[in-house]
């Protein structure tokens, strides 16, 4: 699937930018019985409905010519949101020196399955958070930003 995610972001990576939005992440998945791609876009100042339907409007198309997916789909528009999952490395770069949360496939070695710290650098094997946290990255399911809700 990550095959499909890559094909469709490089579609429309230009497209969406020209329309003033950073597209954020591409995502396919099944969950259950159904398939959706849902592409999630950024703004400095934040994405609206409008926002999202102006992107919807200029992709449906554009997806439906390309047929990149055989399979029904339901195409979803979003914000990645508050607490945004870091999937890429440019997302990483990004958060560097930030708080971020992540959770393991399964406990550690040292019996834990959920690590939250500053991001102080990260390579193609291992995430390193302050005070010398090392974790592999073949081991973490998840990673996301940490928002302080007040």
């Amino acid at each position: 699937m990550a095959n499909i995610e890559e094909k469709v972001e490089n579609l429309l990576k230009e497209r969406i930018e020209n329309l003033g939005y950073d597209l954020y992440d591409v995502e396919y998945a099944k969950e259950g019985k159904n398939y959706f791609l849902r592409i999630y876009i950024d703004k400095p100042e934040g994405i609206d409905l409008q926002d999202c339907e102006k992107v919807n409007d200029e992709i449906s198309d554009v997806l439906d010519e390309a047929n990149y997916i055989k399979e029904q789909y339901f195409l979803e528009v979003s914000s990645p949101g508050i607490e945004r999952i870091l999937r890429k490395d440019k997302h990483l770069e990004k958060n560097k020196g930030k708080e971020i949360a992540i959770k393991l496939f399964k406990k550690d070695d040292l019996g834990k399955k959920d690590y939250q710290g500053i991001l102080k650098d990260f390579n193609d094997e291992n995430i390193f958070l302050e005070e010398n946290i090392k974790i592999e990255r073949k081991n973490i399911a998840q990673i996301k930003t940490v928002y302080h809700w007040e």
